[in-house]
């Protein structure tokens, strides 16, 4: 039985199965997609995300460790320089399959294994979080309005400007009644005065004469 066993044997040997898999990621990373059958694909994915991990940490031991899978130099090389700007945005998920039907000898399922770049990959998901409801905003007093003496007053001022000529015509009159009474008085007096003159004093006929 094979418990905790790795990978698939494909009825092949390990020395086949290991040549074979090399020749697929060389020419997976050569031309950014390789058409192949539905297990192999699986497979070749797995090989593909280490690559691209060794290619992610940059460093000699890695780029060694990258020869010794991949086939060619200048492959490697490419892989190294476009790791970062490639695949530095996002852990994982750097193979996308699609299956495109069966193959016509054999009816095997066939399908298209590709990379992906950073910006055809998709984001993380945000958790959504509840906001909280915005409290009424308190409404603060306005400040009194004092008016000061040397500055009149609105009210003054709008009743000023609300008078009539009439109006101010009939107030004028008003007031000169009220400065009136007193001289009216001393003219009153005066003919009384005149008037009881008259009355004690006479004037004397012609036939008295």
């Amino acid at each position: 039985m094979r418990h905790r066993k790795s990978g698939v044997k494909l009825n092949r040997t390990t020395s086949h199965r290991q040549a074979m898999f090399r020749n697929m990621v060389t020419s997976l990373f050569k031309h950014d997609r390789i058409k192949t059958t539905d297990a192999k694909a699986k497979e070749l994915r797995r090989w593909a995300d280490h690559i691209v991990t060794l290619a992610k940490r940059g460093d000699l031991h890695a780029r060694r460790l990258a020869m010794s899978i991949v086939r060619e130099k200048d492959v490697v090389h490419k892989i190294f320089e476009e790791a970062s700007e490639r695949y530095g945005n996002f852990n994982g998920g750097y193979t996308r399959m699609i299956k495109v039907g069966r193959r016509p000898g054999d009816t095997a399922a066939m399908t298209l294994v590709e990379l992906v770049r950073s910006d055809e990959a998709k984001p993380a998901k945000k958790l959504k979080t509840k906001k909280k409801a915005d409290a009424p905003a308190e409404v603060k007093p306005s400040a009194p309005v004092v008016a000061s003496d040397d500055q009149p007053k609105e009210e003054e001022t709008q009743a000023e400007a609300s008078t009539s000529p009439d109006e101010a015509d009939a107030a004028e009159t008003d007031e000169a009644a009220v400065a009136a009474p007193a001289d009216s008085k001393q003219d009153d007096s005066a003919e009384k005065i005149n008037s009881e003159d008259t009355k004690k004093d006479p004037e004397p006929s012609e036939s008295e004469k």
